[in-house]
């Protein structure tokens, strides 16, 4: 009874839903020129305590400095301890100087003088090519800045 019930099931016939895809793609990518600039501003900041200051024509004065093409100048400032003899005093100031600000933006190639700039050169096709058959991908590197990427997905699907 056990064999002929373990021949029955080795005869049925299997029922199943059979999906196959075959998915291929080639990217070729050149890559252009590009520029990314950030300008820095100028930045100044004094302070102090038990201290007189001038700007070299007021006493008590802070020079309001001046700007020219976008770059700030403070101008000179002059710091006298107090006239009490012994007083403690303190005084910190503190300058960071901006880039100029362009009166024309620039030309194709040109990369501005700010303080922090990033340029890339645009890249060379060459000899850059791709081909995917069914079963290979070949890919062959062209010059600088490009990228060639290929692929084949093989999908088998059984319900």
């Amino acid at each position: 009874m056990k064999r002929l019930l373990i021949l029955l099931l080795l005869a049925a016939p299997a029922n199943a839903d059979i999906h196959h895809t075959i998915s291929k793609s080639t990217s070729l990518k050149v890559n252009a020129a590009a520029t990314a600039s950030e300008r820095i501003g100028s930045s100044f900041s004094i302070s102090g305590s038990g201290v007189d200051v001038t700007d070299g024509t007021t006493a008590g004065t802070l020079s309001a400095g001046t700007i020219t093409s976008g770059i700030y100048n403070p101008g000179t400032i002059a710091v006298t301890q107090n006239a009490t003899s012994g007083e403690a005093f303190s005084f910190s100031t503190s300058f960071t100087q901006g880039d100029v600000v362009p009166t024309s933006a620039p030309s194709v190639g040109a990369v501005p003088n700010f303080s922090d700039v990033t340029s890339t050169a645009a890249g060379t096709a060459g000899s850059l090519a791709g081909t995917v058959t069914d079963t290979a991908v070949t890919v062959v590197a062209g010059g600088a800045g490009t990228e060639a990427v290929g692929q084949i997905i093989n999908e088998i699907v059984v319900k």
